[in-house]
This record gives structure tokens, C-alpha cells and sequence, in this order.
């Protein structure tokens, strides 16, 4: 501990912060104000140049100008909806085709533990030190900063990607109710307003983010209850199959390999609950928002995917030929729409075809905000150029959104007959990132822990103590491991198709950028070493709370406030 602080002492004042903006007397005008806001946060930058990489790094990470202005129920809006989309809604038909309805519900649900276990890991770690780049730092500061190089790298080239991906798939979703205008039509549409949903800034991100959320969990509730009304034999047309479709054609499809490749897709699905520890850095209060956002992750599992989940299992047969070979926003390939038209209830498809379309402009939206943060970290860090650090007045990471906005342009490709081809490629880029990701979480909060064990402190000075603790970490980064195992097997051997080079590529093509990035970064720095030993680790920097018995005496007077209270109420709060 007296290494990590030894620094900590000669910056615990002022040494970074942010002049003041206005010095004219007069009160500037709306426009002027505008105007200025574009203007760079002029922070002093006079660091010990005697520190290291990864000490800097951790500096400035903790003191970034980003604007803290996300609000408690938007930050638990971002981890109950980040994911919920037409993964879901659709994709789910892919992998009940593939795995049948027993591989389905395995599948989702031991990647849905794993899931749980390493939110809570990232729980513990972003309500303790809620900094710039969030996770992708975590694995800098406690594993290995080549590590924490080449997943963060991946992870902007995800979320990069993913943007204009998500901007075709609009155009394609509006061709269900009009196929004559153009696709670029929709795409400038839609580009128009994600870029300025993210332009006025955090708060406006923050906001639309809570109304598509509201929608899309709001929709998955509406599917919840029809389909208890459709599989208790409710039905207007009388059809009532009970579990039929478990023993004819089956609960397995393509035996042990199917299964396999349902951990893929579930794995997949999940990508996007990871941002609400991305998004501490800019929440108003981390301390009271996060815990409560990482504990309702397990009632999303539990209520949005299982539930639903084991509801089309009943309703859907595995080998249905409309489940087959359709496309991601295909509306009418959602085993949704399937159960409830065969049920008799007719007009879902427009309101199915419409959320799909919100959840596609909320995936665009979070693209931005994730790829422009997490490229703002690595600037901040010394790992990317330095203009991208650009913060202008308004808390607004400028030049990486512009970046990203940029890149944003290659949607245009939609009226090309050739935009299917380019956007498997740059998918498979970044297939692997999230998994990845995950794992880094799992290995940065064991490090972490080790860390204090090492220093001879405890989790006394926590604030959130995962509840599933390092058991879990272990648990969880094990089952990510086999998935990757599972798709590097799947992607050799595909299910139903030829082995080639080809297909290989294309499913694991992110795992070979994700090496060459960490060994690339290895030989840049000239950083030979596998992990940082504990007692080196910096658990200090980037606190919100650096008085750690201020803060023991608060934790102490809010456990004997809870004691106080009824059974039923402790008991909520401990899950929620």
C-alpha cells in the first residue's frame, strides 16, 4: 500500500483541474455560450514525469472532465435494457432452430450465471473506482497493461462497428412497411438522430436511453403475458400444444454441437450489460446508482430471458421453416411473431417490427456513447492519439464522437448489393470482444482482491462487496473461457455446413486481432511481464471517497439502519 500511495500524497490536491471557463464580467449570451461550449476543458497537466505508464494512466483516468450527469434511474435503465434488443426479439429464433428448446434454455441459462457473477465483479470494482474506460482500465491497473491494451482496442472496434451495422439494419427494418424509398433515405434519417442524440451531450444520451429501455422492457412484459395466456390454451383459435413440441420434434437439436453453438448465441445476446460500469464515470452518484443497477441484472436474466424464453420453448417447434435462414431484423422469423400469429392473433408483427426499429436506433445510440468513451480512455492513457482526449466545456468527448460519427458514413453502403459481405467481415473483427471483455472483468476484480490481501486490507473499505464474491469471478471467467473454446470448435466445425477457411475466419477472426493487439502492445512498450505483482497494485486512484474511515463510518451507520428495518425490506434490498 505504500507504493500505490506514495504518489497519491503529492497529488491529493489541486495539481489537475480545470481552470475556470468565463472571466468577462458580462454575462455572455445563449449563443455565445454555445459557441464556447465546444471549447476544450483546459486541464493542467503538470504529473510527476517520473511516474510510470500505468500510474498516469490511473491519474488521469480519475480526474477526466466527463460531466457526471447521469441520474440514478438512468443508469439502472441502461443495465436492465443494454442488451434487450433483436437479439432477443429475433436471434433467439436462430438458436432454438440450432439447439432445440432444452440446448436453448442451457444455453442461456448457465451464460445468464455467468453473466450475474461477473456483473457483480464489475460492481464491485466501478462503484469503487468509477474512472474514464471504466472496465477496459480495470484490466490495465490490476492484470497487465498489454491486457488491458487489447481488450479495450477490441472493445471500441465493437461498438465501432456496430454503429453503422445498426443503421443498415434500420433501413432494412423500415423496408417491412415500405420497400419503394431508397435505404440511404432511412440511413441519413436515423444517422441524423443518433449523432445528435449524443452531440447535446451525456444527459440527452442518458434520457433516450431510459424512454427506448422503457419501451423495450415494457414490450418484453406485453410478449410475457400473451404467451402465459397462448401456452395455458388461451388461444382465439382454440390451438393449444403443451409440451408437445418437447417430444415431437424434440427438446435437442443437433445433439451436443447444437447446444455448443446456443453458449455462442446467448453469449452474444447478453453483449451490452457491461456499459453501466462504462457509464460510472458520468454518474451523478456511482455509489448509490450502481449497486442497485448490478443487482436488477439478475431479475432481467431471470424475467426477460429465461421466462420469455421458456415460453416460445412451448409454443415454437425447433424446426420450424420460418426460423430458418433469416436475417437478424427479419421481423417475421421472431419465434415472438410466430407463437402469437399461430395462437390466432393477428397485427403483432407492426408493433414486433416497431420495437425492433427502437431497439436498433438504442444500440446505435449506446455505439457512440461506448466506442467515444472508451477511445477518450486509451487517448487519456497515452495508448491512442492525443486529440482524442478532446473533452470540450460540455463534458463531451468532441473528436471521438466525430470519429465515430465518421465512420458512421460507411451505413451508406446500405443500396449496395455488397453491403452484406463488408459487414460480416468487420463483424468478425470484434465477434469476440464482449466475451473477452467479461473475462477481464472476472480476472481484473480477482487481481484486485488479491491486491488487498496482499496489502493487509480488506473489503471493509468497500462500499459494494459482490455478493457472489471471488468464487464467483472464478465461476464466471470459466465459462466464458469454454465459450470461447465452444466457438473456436463451432467455428472450425459448423453446424450443418462444410468445414473451410472461409467460415473459420469469419467467426474467429476477432480472437487473432485480439492477440495480435496484446503481443503488438508487448513489444511496443517493451512490457514483459505477465501480471503486476499485488503488491504493486494501485487501489487507491480514482476514488470518489479517499477518506477510508469517513467512509467505514458511513458503511457502519447504514448496516445498523438496515438492521432496523423489516425482514421483507432488507431482504429487498439485498437483491435489489
Amino acid at each position: 500500500m505504500a507504493e500505490s500511495s506514495s504518489y497519491l500524497e503529492k497529488f491529493s490536491g489541486n495539481e489537475i483541474h480545470q481552470r475556470s471557463y468565463n472571466t468577462n464580467p458580462e454575462k455572455p449570451g445563449r449563443w455565445q455560450n454555445f459557441k464556447d461550449s465546444f471549447k476544450r476543458v483546459n486541464v493542467e497537466d503538470d504529473i510527476d514525469p517520473d511516474l510510470s505508464d500505468i500510474e498516469r494512466a490511473n491519474l488521469l483516468t480519475s480526474k477526466s472532465p466527463l460531466k457526471r450527469k447521469l441520474k440514478s434511474r438512468n443508469i439502472t435503465m441502461i443495465a436492465i435494457g443494454s442488451s434487450i434488443g433483436s437479439a432477443l426479439f429475433v436471434g433467439s429464433g436462430s438458436a432454438l432452430s440450432t439447439g432445440g428448446p432444452g440446448g436453448i434454455l442451457i444455453g442461456w441459462t448457465i451464460t445468464g450465471l455467468a453473466i450475474f457473477t461477473t456483473m457483480q465483479s464489475l460492481g464491485e470494482l466501478s462503484v469503487a473506482f468509477p474512472v474514464s474506460g471504466g472496465f477496459n482500465l480495470y484490466a490495465s491497473r490490476f492484470i497487465d497493461p498489454s491486457v488491458g491494451f487489447a481488450v479495450a482496442w477490441n472493445y471500441f472496434i465493437q461498438f465501432l462497428v456496430l454503429l453503422p451495422l445498426e443503421l443498415v439494419s434500420s433501413s432494412i427494418t423500415m423496408r417491412f412497411w415500405n420497400t419503394s424509398v431508397n435505404p440511404d433515405i432511412w440511413v441519413l434519417i436515423f444517422y441524423i438522430v443518433v449523432c445528435s442524440i449524443n452531440m447535446i451531450g451525456v444527459r440527452a444520451y442518458g434520457e433516450a436511453e431510459f424512454i427506448f429501455s422503457l419501451i423495450k422492457v415494457t414490450a418484453v412484459i406485453g410478449f410475457i403475458i400473451v404467451s402465459i395466456v397462448l401456452a395455458a390454451g388461451g388461444a382465439p383459435n382454440g390451438v393449444h400444444h403443451g409440451a408437445e413440441f418437447w417430444h415431437n420434434p424434440g427438446a435437442f437439436a443437433n445433439g451436443f454441437k447444437g447446444v455448443a453453438s446456443v453458449f455462442v448465441t446467448a453469449a452474444f445476446a447478453y453483449a451490452g450489460v457491461e456499459l453501466v460500469g462504462l457509464a460510472a464515470a458520468e454518474s451523478e452518484n456511482p455509489r448509490r446508482a450502481l449497486p442497485r443497477a448490478i443487482k436488477q441484472v439478475f431479475w432481467r436474466i431471470l424475467m426477460f430471458y429465461l421466462v420469455s424464453l421458456t415460453l416460445i420453448c412451448f409454443l415454437v417447434p425447433y424446426n420450424s421453416d420460418r426460423l430458418l435462414g433469416a436475417s437478424s431484423v427479419d421481423v417475421t422469423a421472431s419465434p415472438f411473431v410466430i407463437a402469437i400469429e399461430s395462437g390466432g392473433i393477428s397485427g403483432l408483427p407492426h408493433v414486433m417490427n416497431a420495437v425492433i426499429l427502437i431497439s436498433v436506433i438504442s444500440v446505435a445510440s449506446t455505439s457512440v456513447y461506448a466506442s467515444s468513451r472508451t477511445l477518450t480512455s486509451l487517448a487519456e492513457q497515452g495508448l491512442a492519439p492525443s486529440f482524442c482526449a478532446y473533452i470540450d466545456r460540455a463534458g463531451r468527448p468532441l473528436a471521438a464522437i466525430i470519429i465515430c460519427n465518421i465512420f458512421a458514413l460507411l451505413a451508406f453502403i446500405a443500396a449496395s448489393n455488397k453491403e452484406a459481405e463488408v459487414f460480416d467481415w468487420l463483424m468478425s473483427i470484434s465477434a469476440l470482444s464482449s466475451i473477452a471483455s467479461w473475462i477481464s472483468i472476472n480476472w481484473a476484480h480477482i487481481r484486485f482482491r488479491r491486491g488487498l490481501k496482499t496489502q493487509g486490507r480488506s473489503t471493509d473499505e468497500l462500499t459494494f462487496v459482490a455478493q457472489t464474491g471471488v468464487i464467483g469471478s472464478y465461476l464466471g471467467g470459466t465459462i466464458f473461457v469454454l465459450v470461447l473454446i465452444a466457438q473456436f470448435w463451432i467455428a472450425l466445425f459448423p453446424v450443418g455446413e462444410k468445414s473451410s477457411a472461409y467460415n473459420f475466419f469469419l467467426s474467429y477472426l476477432g480472437g487473432v486481432i485480439l492477440i495480435v493487439f496484446y503481443i503488438g502492445h508487448k513489444i511496443w512498450k517493451k512490457n514483459w511481464i505477465l501480471q503486476i505483482p499485488s503488491r504493486k497494485l494501485d487501489l487507491d486512484t480514482g476514488r470518489r471517497e479517499p477518506d477510508l474511515e469517513l467512509l467505514r463510518e458511513q458503511l457502519r451507520q447504514e448496516k445498523a439502519f438496515l438492521r432496523g428495518k423489516p425482514w421483507y425490506y432488507r431482504f429487498y434490498r439485498f437483491w435489489c
